[in-house]
This record gives C-alpha cells, structure tokens and sequence, in this order.
C-alpha cells in the first residue's frame, strides 16, 4: 500500500518519475521546473534514487544525453520548461523521428521576449508538432499519476514515442495538494521494465538515426504519424487499466466532459483554469443555463473524434486559450473549429492567461456569456 501526502505538485513529478526507475535523468534546472530536478537530486544524494543523474551545461544536452542514453536501452527522464523547451527544440523531432520513448515533464511557462518567468501554454504548443505525445493535468495527483502512464504508453511496442506530462507553471508546479502515493510494488505491477526492441550494443552493432534518403523518408513518418494515431486506442485502455489497479480515473485520458449531456453551450479548456471553469459552469447551472465543460487532457494525438461526439448537441463553444499562434488565433481554437468545419456549432476564440496573467470568475463568465449571444465566431482577448 502507497501513503497520501500534502506535497508540491513538483515532488510528485519528481516521486512519480522514482517510482518509475528511470536509469538515467538529463537534469538543467529552470523557472518553474526547478523543483523537480531539485528533489531528484535530493533522491539520489539520499539513497533512495538508483539513477545515473547527469547535469549538464543546458536543456540541450539535457535532452541529448536522455536520447543517447535511451538508444542504448535505458529508461531516461528529463523536465523542462519555457525556453529549456525551446532550446530542446532540434533534439525534440529526432528523438520521435528515431522512435525513442523519452518522458519529459513540462512546467509550462511563457516564452520570451518580454521575459516572464509565469506560465502559460505557449511552450509546449510550440513543440506540438515534433512528434511527441502531449498529457496536460490540472492537480498534483494527476501529474504524478500520468508520469507513469505515460512511460507504460510511450513504451508500447506498437506506439515507441517520446511523451511531454504539461503542468502550469506556479499555478500548479508550485501548489501543495493531498496526494496519494503508490508503492512501490504498485507501480512495478503496473509499468514493466523497459525492454526496447533494437538497441545499441557493441555485441550485437546495428546502426541508429542513420540518414533518410528520398526513396524512404517517407515511410518512416509515415510510420511516425501511424504510430502517433494509434496511440489513441492505447491511450484510452492504459488509463482503463490505471483505474483498475490504482482505483483513481482519469476517464479515457482523451477529454474529460462536466455537465455536457444536457448543455447548449460549452467551455473547451487545457490545465489548471478548467478548474475555475467547473465553478462558473455550476454557478450559470444554478441560475437555469444549460453550459457545460470539455477538458482536454491530451493534446497530441488530437481526439478530434471525441469533441466531435462531446459537441455534437451543442449550439456554442467558448475555447479557452493561453497560448497564441501570432497571426492566426489561439492553438486549441484553431484545432477545434477545423475538426468541427462541417457542423452548424459557433467556435469562439478568447485568448486569456497569457504570461500568468489571472484567469478569474469572471473572465470566464464572460466568455460564456458572449458565447450564448453568438450568431457567429467570436475571437476575443480576455484581460
């Protein structure tokens, strides 16, 4: 049996990745993930850490070393955040492009310039196309709890993919929640050792990330993009099989619905404001509207045939964004309106929380309130 603490969201990062026996950790501290690797270093100093922890000079090494090392048949870790990510950013696409299931824990922050040292999602969205699977949680719980499925995803022989675990920054990498801790025991049940299918070995040489001529580029991202879609299906049966052994759901780990079967009207959000937007759905469900929540829990791959279904008896949707694609609109937003370009539901943008700004009560019912009046889409900033 595990034990329940009151810990930062960051120690359960850092205990979820323990519990999960990487063998090698690629460490660079940086606001707002510093805590992590922090109590990382603290396991390893202590004994309680059997690890091969390498700090290096930048999040780019960080990164290379969990590449290299991972080639070689090791689980590896790493965490990041802000422009760590960005620097990260070459070594991202080819650690999914030669199939190497790193997991990385991103506490989301802006990204320069002006230099803000606060979260929002403009991090990680910048990397959504590299190639690697994306989780965003909203609690402490839920970040440690998707460390490890995501390893027992990442490692599926049918998948083989790198995967991010997206916390914001301070507002939850930073915030002391109860928390229950498996054991041991528990996790190794549930997450087997790492056993890759090729690997480098002087005994048995083969070559890795070798050139891709024309005649065959293709066929590998090809493959890549039938991997990252396949990833759905698993998805959804190793969060099934987490809530079996660890009695604690997730749902499908795809998108999570609030109040959705009888709405009119719903809010579509990522992190840590799906919180303070449950509040405000139930205060408007108090005074008779008929809105709802959808919380998108994976990014990449993207579950367009769930909003689909979770949107189809809708009339309206608020789409909640903190990050912005400069000179078209928020990420999420854009992803939305495409997968609902044939249904009659008015998609509205409201870019908001950029830069830690506040993500308030009312910000929120404003957004709803806006959307219930729309005849057409609304792209509006909310400050």
């Amino acid at each position: 049996m595990g034990e329940k603490k009151v810990i930062e969201a960051s120690m359960a990062v850092a205990i979820a990745a323990k519990l999960c026996k990487p063998e090698v950790i690629g460490a660079y501290p940086i606001t707002p993930q510093t805590h992590i690797v922090e109590r990382i270093a603290d396991f390893v100093h202590d004994g309680e850490m059997d690890t091969e922890l390498i700090d290096v000079e930048s999040e780019h090494s960080a990164i290379s070393a969990c590449l290299g090392a991972e080639a070689t048949g090791a689980r590896t870790f790493t965490a990041t955040a802000s422009q760590g990510l960005a620097l990260m950013h070459e070594i991202l696409f080819i650690t999914s492009g030669m199939r190497l299931p790193v997991v990385m824990a991103v506490a989301n922050r802006a990204l320069s310039a002006p230099i803000n040292i606060w979260g929002d999602h403009s991090d990680s969205i910048a990397a959504r196309d590299s190639g690697w699977i994306q989780f965003y949680v909203e609690s402490a719980q839920e970040a440690l709890d998707r460390i490890i499925i995501a390893y027992k995803i990442a490692e599926n022989k049918n998948i083989l993919l790198p995967a991010m675990v997206c916390l914001d920054g301070f507002t939850l990498s930073h915030v002391y929640e109860p928390v229950d801790i498996p054991s041991q025991k528990e996790v190794d049940q549930f997450l087997p050792k790492y056993s890759p299918i090729h690997k480098l070995d002087p005994k048995k040489p083969v070559s890795m990330g070798p050139i891709g001529y024309p005649n065959s580029f293709m066929e590998f991202k090809h493959q890549q993009q039938e991997a990252m879609l396949n990833s759905l299906d698993i998805i959804k049966k190793t969060h099934e099989e987490f809530s079996k052994k660890f009695n604690r759901s997730y749902g499908n780990g795809l998108i999570e619905e609030f109040m959705t079967k009888d709405a009119d009207f719903a809010v579509i959000a990522i992190g840590t404001i799906t919180a303070t937007a449950r509040h405000v759905v139930e205060e408007l469900r108090k005074q008779g509207k008929k809105v709802g929540l959808i919380k998108i829990k994976t990014f990449r791959p993207f579950p367009e045939k769930e909003i689909i279904k979770a949107t189809e008896n809708l009339k309206a949707i608020a789409i909640l964004d903190r990050n912005i694609s400069f000179g078209q609109h928020g990420t999420l937003f854009s992803e939305i309106k495409s997968a609902l370009q044939h249904k009659e539901t008015v998609v509205n943008s409201f870019i908001c929380g950029l830069g830690g700004r506040d993500v308030t009560l009312d910000h929120i019912k404003t957004a709803i309130e806006k959307t219930i009046e729309s005849k057409q889409t609304i792209i509006d900033w909310l400050f």
